[in-house]
């Protein structure tokens, strides 16, 4: 990585702002958190600052608030869950600027640790307004991105804070800006791409950016519909995007950069989207029309593992099918303990897909879970993320008392 870190500045007695992304998902009726793998990514970066005597201010955004309070919104859930995990008190403010923020950052001796208050509840950080960044800016001395998952947004607290501070990464956003360099530095070969979820149109760029670097492309999930589509094939149901020459084209340039691309040869259909869905496996020559596609079928579980089992690298980002419906799930769940097993470099692509692995306990089998869906699309589509590209580079020294 070529942007400063935490390794790289001084941070004893200084108030240091950390973007985190604790974004975690809460339960509908008992408000609590379900899944801290977000807060406990950050632990590493947290740990590093508090032994070292700073005075550690943690800003995050959680669900889309609308620049409205909300209270079921507010992120004393996540200081709460952060005390148990530190072993500390972690307060949190009832804002993210203003007179109690100003008070409770003062109040920090060092080694503590603030968590201020959603920053959407105020529409200003999402606009990325200068008075609301300056008075975020104000709360610190040094600011610390740790938050992969929004590097890709131009916020304020994301970009517009590191006009005013010193700005340098966490440890995890290193992590991750390391881990999928590899993919596009100098991947052990063969290297297979395995994608699911419901869009092309949001991987084409990444698509077109590795092409020249994998051997193989499986294509799962709602998306495979659309390429069956492009090759003439009956979906059904199935929802595909209207651009059919996407797919046609990608087919075509993997066929160029001699890149064998595999869809499925059977699937799962069903006449609803239903836990109480009858299901049938088919070849996708004989789908019904008047049912939808689900899932890989058990030939196509198959022959992925078969391609997946011969690889040295594997990216995995989408699943295979409905996930979120049990019966809809086998070949998502399939390939998570394929990927699991595989002795080969494997990494996933944040999102929904990381969900599943850390639901299905097979986080610590992985290589790396990145935090970032999007963010880790785009950064392998080989486009800037604002929120990296912001920070201070490796080159620049910054000294204690530098103004930034």
């Amino acid at each position: 990585m070529d942007k400063m870190s935490v390794r790289d500045i001084e941070v004893s007695g200084r108030r240091v702002l950390v973007r985190v992304d604790f974004n975690v998902p809460l339960d509908d009726r008992s408000g609590e958190i379900t899944d801290d793998s977000r807060i406990r990514a950050t632990i590493p970066t947290i740990d590093y600052l508090t032994e070292r005597g700073a005075r550690v201010i943690l800003c995050s955004h959680l669900g889309r608030p609308g620049g409205q309070v909300v209270d079921k919104l507010r992120l004393k859930v996540a200081a709460r869950r952060l005390s148990e995990l530190l072993r500390q008190e972690v307060k949190a403010t009832r804002d993210c600027i203003g007179l109690e923020a100003t008070q409770a950052v003062a109040s920090l001796k060092n080694g503590q640790v603030l968590m201020l208050e959603n920053l959407r509840f105020h529409a200003e950080e999402e606009k990325g307004s200068t008075a609301f960044t300056r008075a975020l800016a104000k709360l610190a001395d040094i600011y610390v991105n740790d938050a992969f998952g929004t590097a890709h947004r131009s916020h304020a607290s994301i970009v517009g804070v590191t006009s005013y501070l010193p700005a340098v990464a966490g440890l995890l956003l290193e992590k991750e800006l390391d881990s999928l360099g590899s993919i596009l530095d100098k991947p052990p070969h063969p290297f297979a791409v395995l994608l699911g979820g419901a869009k092309i149109s949001d991987k084409v760029a990444m698509l077109d950016n590795i092409m020249d670097k994998v051997d193989c492309i499986l294509i799962g999930g709602g998306m495979a519909a659309t390429f069956l589509r492009a090759k003439s094939f009956e979906v059904g149901l199935s929802l595909i995007e209207d651009n059919l020459a996407t797919a046609t084209s990608l087919m075509k340039k993997a066929r160029r950069n001699r890149v064998q691309l595999l869809l499925p040869e059977d699937v799962v259909v069903a006449h609803k989207l239903s836990p109480k869905a009858s299901v049938k496996n088919v070849p996708v020559e004989n789908i019904p029309q008047d049912t939808s596609i689900v899932d890989i079928g058990w030939l196509t579980i198959t022959n992925f593992t078969r391609e997946l089992e011969r690889c040295r690298t594997v990216f995995w980002n989408g699943p295979m099918g409905i996930y979120e419906i049990a019966q809809f799930a086998e070949g998502t769940k399939a390939m998570a303990r394929v990927i699991a097993n595989l002795n080969a470099t494997t990494i996933i692509g944040g999102g929904s897909t990381a969900e599943i692995i850390i639901e299905m306990k097979l986080a610590d089998k992985m290589s790396f879970v990145s935090t970032g869906g999007g963010a880790s699309l785009r950064f392998l589509s080989g486009e800037t993320l604002p929120g990296v590209e912001a920070l201070r580079d490796k080159e620049r020294v910054l000294v204690p008392g530098e103004d930034g």
